[in-house]
């Protein structure tokens, strides 16, 4: 190619980004800018896509992690033929667009991923060649390789600067994920100003410390220097690979180019009219000529390809029909034809043994129960699988570069952990789980909030629960933190009060096609005697666990502190007062019922007490003003965890008092 950076093939890219922001007054316009060379060396001669297909298995993954710079990913998606009209171009960042202003999974075809929050989206990318390779080592066979792709990712100075980018690139070097290409915009250019005053990392040395292979001072608009730059990295595949690309954010920009003003903000209808005319680009606004069209799609290659691999995958599956099934099942996110049935007698069976044990002991057994039905079980822990109890029979942990297993110890990067199993779940054919403390959701709350935002199914296990982890002290005593969760939109989050409740969550969390969070405690919690009408109640989210005679009021519970309200109901009974019991494991779900179901759990002539080791707030949507909230609104203390009950007056006799003080409000309103 002639003159890149004059060439149409590219800046038909720094044409439609500053176009795209200009009219939408708002936006990124220098990165698309500056990549536009890299981004056709990736699309045009090396990335394996089919855009009539966005959901081919074995195409390769792209992820934009720097992705304020978006509109070069809409372009790229548009100019190579995904259903994404140029209308859609020129309705960026606006209300109901396939454009939002940073990418979002499921909005337009094409994007792998929601990016934005700077550096997920390469732990986004780790998980996905994590993925690609586990797949392949279960699935694949001598002459029959039928995964077999790359994960490519763009970041930026913003990504590296971010702490994430750290844990999972870190733990990608270890686990030697080949597949990985990495190609870095190195622009020196932040929001403030030059990043030489706050960034001053040598990269290509750090990248080299964690194991990655890196190609240093690629001259970003050389077309062909990226191009080679891409070739030597697929070449080399027993470690990722990161391409550093010397760029000028703003390239083209006659007097914003090399400076923060072209980064967050339209150029401005003169310096777009001195760039058209700088760059060569003479046709108006989102105008593309049939050349530029025709050069750049990708349908015809596409389908060859997927074409070919569905050729290879005949061949597959008529040798190795049953590998084949599994194959489809998983990639379709089915569950097992017996699944149902299986887990019905898994509850039974739970149920019948009546233990006394931890819930996190109980979640372990469940997922001892369900793995052999499940083996797209893909799990781990952030340093803490004899605390999470994540591990069961039939754990393989990753070990080095070592493929071929179903577990990986993640190391102390909860951050990095929750990213990277969103990027396995985003892969599709593996459901990851990932165990840390509750109170560590604090390190990774804006991965579980992407996580969200995208509806990945993975499954937080978040052990450790309450005041009830004792002498660790309120560092380690999570207080808010079940609330802040649930508050979360699209967060499913369960916290059961015994076996059978537990091994219904987990149930739960299987069958939901999005994030799920199940808190557990350290401590052992009483078994809860149940009907089977009763057992089946617990998947509506909230249920009535004992009834009463003539009940008087009605105590809501979860975790722990279920038995505290079954032991009020019983004192509360010795005096004559009927008091009913509803165990609450999953407000989400239980809101989501029809308003006949919730009278009959909560009725609404019957004033409520909530009993819950966390803040008191969130249950006032339950208990009103008039009701009570047994709970705790100040940082816990480092004592046994019996003590710790008592002191913060978790108490059967405290819970009984709150409901005579409910009933004394109702009789003198009367």
């Amino acid at each position: 190619m002639d003159a890149p950076v004059h060439n149409d093939l590219t800046n038909v890219l720094r044409a439609l980004a500053m176009d795209a922001v200009q009219q939408a007054n708002s936006g990124h316009p220098g990165m698309p800018m500056g990549m536009a060379e890299i981004a056709y060396a990736l699309w045009n001669r090396h990335l394996r896509f089919n855009p009539t297909d966005p959901k081919w298995p074995n195409r390769d993954r792209f992820v934009l992690s720097n992705g304020h710079g978006c509109m070069l990913l809409y372009s790229v998606l548009h100019l190579t033929g995904y259903d994404l009209p140029m209308a859609e171009l020129q309705r960026f960042r606006q209300l109901h667009s396939k454009t939002p202003g940073h990418p979002e999974y499921g909005c337009a075809p094409g994007v792998e991923t929601t990016t934005g929050p700077l550096g997920q989206g390469l732990a986004n990318a780790v998980g996905m060649a994590l993925a690609e390779r586990e797949l392949a080592a279960t699935f694949n066979r001598v002459g029959h390789e039928i995964i077999d792709h790359h994960t490519y990712a763009f970041c930026g100075d913003g990504c590296l600067m971010e702490g994430i980018s750290h844990e999972a690139c870190s733990l990608a070097g270890t686990l030697g994920l080949g597949k990985l290409i990495v190609l870095y915009d190195d622009n020196g250019i932040s929001i403030d100003g030059h990043v030489k005053l706050w960034f001053t990392d040598d990269t290509p040395k750090r990248f080299e410390a964690y194991g990655w292979h890196v190609v240093p001072h690629v001259n970003g608009h050389d077309v062909d220097a990226v191009d080679q730059a891409i070739q030597e990295a697929k070449a080399v595949t027993d470690r990722p690979s990161l391409i550093c690309c010397k760029t000028i954010i703003g390239m083209g920009s006659p007097h914003k180019a090399d400076t923060h003003d072209a980064h967050g903000a339209p150029l401005g209808k003169d310096e777009v009219a001195a760039t058209r005319k700088a760059i060569g680009w003479n046709y108006p606004p989102f105008e593309v000529p049939a050349h530029v069209y025709e050069a750049w799609d990708a349908r015809a290659r596409g389908a060859e390809l997927e074409k070919s691999w569905s050729e290879k995958f005949a061949a597959y599956e008529k040798n190795h029909p049953e590998l084949a099934a599994e194959f489809r099942r998983r990639t379709a996110g089915e569950l097992p034809a017996d699944w149902q049935k299986r887990c019905a007698a898994i509850v039974k069976k739970i149920n019948a043994k009546a233990e006394t044990i931890a819930t996190r002991k109980a979640s372990q057994n469940a997922i001892e129960a369900l793995g052999p039905l499940l083996p797209e079980f893909f799990g781990g822990s952030a340093d803490l699988t004899g605390s999470n109890l994540t591990n069961w029979s039939g754990s393989q942990r990753l070990e080095g570069k070592a493929g071929g297993g179903n577990y990986l110890s993640y190391g102390v990067r909860e951050f990095g952990m929750a990213g990277i199993m969103t990027g396995m779940s985003l892969h599709g054919g593996l459901l990851p789980y990932g165990g840390t403390f509750l109170v560590f959701t604090d390190y990774c709350r804006n991965a579980l909030r992407l996580s969200c935002l995208i509806g990945a199914r993975e499954i937080f296990v978040l052990s450790h629960d309450s005041i009830g982890l004792g002498e660790d002290g309120p560092t380690h005593q999570p207080i808010e933190h079940v609330a802040s969760l649930r508050l979360m939109p699209k967060m499913t989050l369960w916290r059961p009060c015994d076996t059978v409740e537990t091994a219904a969550a987990w149930i739960a969390a299987v069958e939901h096609h999005g994030p799920t969070a199940l808190v557990l405690s350290r401590q052992s919690l009483p078994f809860q005697k149940r009907t089977p009408a009763t057992i089946a109640s617990i998947s509506r989210g909230g249920y009535t666990l004992s009834k009463a005679p003539r009940a008087k009021a009605v105590i809501i519970a979860t975790g722990s502190e279920v038995q505290l309200a079954m032991g009020a109901q019983a004192k509360l009974a010795e005096e004559g007062i009927g008091v009913r019991v509803v165990s609450m494991p999953c407000t989400e779900v239980f809101d989501q019922q029809d308003e006949d179901y919730r009278e009959s759990v909560l009725p609404r002539r019957l004033p409520r007490v909530a009993v819950e080791a966390g803040v008191t707030d969130y249950w006032r949507k339950y208990v009103g003003l008039d009701g009570e909230v047994v709970g705790i609104d100040r940082f816990g203390e480092s004592a046994p965890a019996a003590e710790l009950f008592k002191f913060f007056d978790f108490t059967v006799d405290h819970v009984a008092a709150a409901v005579k003080r409910v009933l004394d409000k109702k009789s003198r309103r009367r």
